[in-house]
């Protein structure tokens, strides 16, 4: 009973803590690629992304940088509980 108990909390947590995941995403999809289309959030480009995520592009926005380091802090959050999850698994 207790390890069920525990695992569905993880379950709640990576589910809570995911949601607004794609919104995140989705926005900074937008201002990287120069977009306001949703078809953004299901396009198979990733390099651009990344290379703006880690800081090795930047299109010119001001509201860029804002925007990159609250998505680095939520995926920053996202790694940490994951970690925790392995660490106390």
């Amino acid at each position: 009973m207790k390890d069920l108990l525990y695992e569905n909390i993880w379950l709640i947590l990576f589910v809570l803590w995911g949601l607004p995941l794609t919104y995140y995403r989705s926005k900074f999809r937008k201002i990287v690629y120069h977009t306001d289309h949703w078809l953004i959030n299901i396009q198979p480009k990733f390099i651009r992304e990344l290379k703006a995520l880690f800081g090795f592009y930047h299109p010119g926005d001001p509201d860029f940088i804002k925007q990159r380091n609250f998505y680095r802090f939520y995926l920053l959050i996202y790694l940490l509980l994951f970690t925790a999850y392995l660490y106390f698994k």
